[in-house]
Parts: structure tokens; sequence; C-alpha cells
């Protein structure tokens, strides 16, 4: 079912590229993107759902507030404490193509309004970074970046994954490319990870060429003992992207992703996938 519709028609409204997680009462809060028109504003909304599916927002944080020209897919983590913190994904101003990642923290989702941010992946000269997905695993944290090259004009929408590990969620370790475009392929021109499960599975968003950006699909893949990342599909296995899985206490799964319509608006969608 429709979560979130599309907040206009045609190119670049787009409502989408969510982060959801499990609040301690069961109920689900997820974080969103949206864009309102190709060159328009672009926030990151906070909302709750009692079910999943039927949302009420708590916060907008707008890309003003960060000095960004455009947002793309945060991160929602919560911590053991009951601690929330929220990674936002933040454009540099034209004409520089460079990107950058942000973390709010707060005891709840509606204080990331007011929540002050802090810069944790600021990339570099060479480097944009972008759609976060943070989790935390045996105590500390890890993440799977997005890594845009700067080092040619007009070619900054090739993408690969990098892999990053943290004692604390906020200074971070690298540990270089885990998941790469396979040359000849349908994600030869970029293989960005968005979701991965407890038993390794992954799942990530490719495209064969500059053409396909923000046309990208969704394609399986395996992590291995050395947090490499190997595509075990030949092909995509479904036309929508970013593709976030909550893992549901009962068994089950309760997955997001935005799909495309027709008029190239996109829409934030949801099913429940339930237990065997």
């Amino acid at each position: 079912m429709v979560a979130v519709p599309a907040p206009g028609s045609g190119v670049g409204w787009w409502a989408g590229s969510s982060s959801a997680a499990l609040d301690e009462d069961g109920t689900f809060v997820v974080a969103y993107r949206v864009r309102t028109g190709e060159k328009g504003r672009g926030s990151t909304v906070v909302a709750r759902s009692e079910d999943g599916e039927r949302f009420t927002t708590v916060a907008e944080l707008g890309q003003a507030r960060f000095g960004a020209q455009s947002m793309e897919r945060p991160s929602l983590v919560r911590a053991e404490n009951g601690r929330w913190r929220l990674y936002v994904c933040c454009a540099s101003p034209a004409p520089s193509k460079h990107w950058w990642i942000d973390v709010l923290e707060a005891d709840n989702p509606a204080d990331f309004a007011k929540a002050e941010p802090r810069t944790v992946f600021p990339g570099d000269e060479q480097t944009g970074v972008k759609d976060p997905l943070v989790q935390r695993v045996n105590g500390g944290w890890c993440a799977w970046i997005c890594c845009h090259p700067l080092d040619e004009a007009d070619e900054e929408d090739r993408m690969t994954t990098a892999y990053a590990t943290s004692a604390d969620g906020l200074e971070w370790t690298w540990h270089g490319t885990v998941l790469a475009p396979r040359p000849g392929t349908w994600d030869q021109r970029g293989a960005r990870v968005t979701a991965v499960l407890a038993d390794g599975r992954v799942a990530y968003d490719g495209r064969a060429s500059k053409e396909e950006n923000w046309f990208e699909r969704i394609g399986l893949a395996q992590l291995g003992p050395d947090d490499s990342i190997e595509q075990t599909a030949d092909d995509a296995v479904y036309d929508a992207r970013y593709l976030d899985v909550v893992t549901l206490p009962g068994g089950g799964y309760r997955i997001y992703y935005e799909a495309r319509l027709p008029d190239e608006s996109h829409e934030l969608r949801t099913e429940l996938i339930p237990a065997d």
C-alpha cells in the first residue's frame, strides 16, 4: 500500500528513501525524504505509526537548516538506552556535487526538530558521501555509505558502497569499498547498499548508465565473513529503489521502498511480509 503519496506530479516530486525502526512499545518510527520539484525544496520527515502504514509527522527537517541544496536518504537508529539518532544526508550548494552526512540525537524522535547537527561523514574533495545505512551490531556501530567520486566532471553519478565501524557512532574508521559495480552488467554504473539483514542478506540499488540516474532498480547480494558484499543475482529483482527492511519481533518483515509512477513522481510504499 502507499504509505506516503508523491508530493506532486512530474520529475523530482518524490517521497521515499526511508529508514524505519521499532520503538520500545512496538510502534514504528520512519524517517524519509521529500523532494518538491526537479530543483525544488527538500526535507527529511520523521513520522510515527501504530501499524507501519499510516503515518503522523512528528518532525520535519528542511534543507536550509543544514545549509544544504537538497537531502537524500536518512538512517534512523534506536540505541539500547532508548536514545535515538538520525543520520541525515546533505548536498553541498551548486555547483559542487559534494555530499556529507550529519547526525542528530534525541530522547524522542519529535525532538529531532530542535537537535543540533554534528558532521560525522564529511567526505572530501574527491568523494561525496550519502545515503547511509547505520546499524547497531554487537555493542558497536557499523555503516554502509554510498560514495560518489568527484574526480571527473559530469561523471559524479557513479557510485560504490564503503564500510565503516565505530565504538560510539560518532567517530568512524573506514574499511574501504565493499560493494562495487560489475562491468558489463545491469549494475555497472553504480551499486548502493540499502538493507543488510542479520543473516547476511543484502539489498542494493544498481544501474547500468548515467541516463538511468534516479531509475535504479533493486538487486540482491550476500554479506561475506570479511565484510565484503557479493552480488548473488545476474539481474535486478524489482523496478524500485531504496528498499528498507524492518524485522518484526513476532517473525516476518515490513518493507518500505520508493516506487516510480508513470509521470516520474515517486511514492513511498510498504508491504507486510509474514513469517514462513
